[in-house]
């Protein structure tokens, strides 16, 4: 079942996500929509948090070298634990579902490892580079009630601020247009 995903500026996205304790029938179900709330939003990541469950999962499923997302890609992440390889950065122009229509640019860490439970409970570890590695580094910071515009410089913020602002006019003009028209 697909889930309403929490967008800015929503307080919930800046609470701090509790570890799962019970990997039972209600984390699978919770895994499954979360994927297809994925999936339908054509996002590579998606945190717990954003659909209002603050618990520290998350799902990464980036696409292929023919651009698809096959389910067998999907990455569940349960109680992660992220630590970065070295100090080497790179730039990656970053959007979220939570933030729709805002991409910018944002500097990570290059290459990461994860340790982490799968939907059983069972422990693995990996290590990821370049765009794997940022998707982690996004959703784990959802985990901790951060947004990727908190690493925004301050110019880029102030872009972010009135391009925000712009377009919640704009929704409000629709939505006042909407309701003033005529039934026919």
């Amino acid at each position: 079942m697909q889930r309403k995903i929490i967008t800015y500026p929503s307080k919930r996205l800046y609470l701090n996500s509790e570890p799962i304790r019970s990997f039972n029938e209600d984390l699978h179900t919770l895994l499954d929509d979360m994927y297809e709330t994925m999936i339908a939003g054509q996002g590579v990541g998606l945190a717990a948090i954003q659909v209002n469950v603050p618990v520290r999962v998350f799902l990464a499923n980036i696409p292929d070298e023919n651009e698809e997302q096959k389910k067998e890609n999907l990455l569940e992440i349960i109680n992660p634990e992220l630590e970065f390889i070295n100090d080497e950065k790179i730039l990656f122009t970053e959007g979220c579902l939570s933030i729709p229509g805002f991409y910018e640019e944002v500097e990570r860490y290059k290459s990461v490892a994860l340790h982490y439970q799968d939907r059983f409970g069972k422990k693995h570890s990996l290590e990821a580079s370049d765009f794997l590695a940022v998707v982690f580094q996004h959703e784990f910071d959802h985990l901790n009630g951060h947004l990727f515009i908190e690493k925004l410089s301050y110019s880029q913020r102030q872009k972010f601020q009135k391009e925000f602002k712009e377009a919640q006019k704009l929704a409000k003009k629709v939505k006042n247009e909407k309701t003033q028209m005529p039934k026919s």
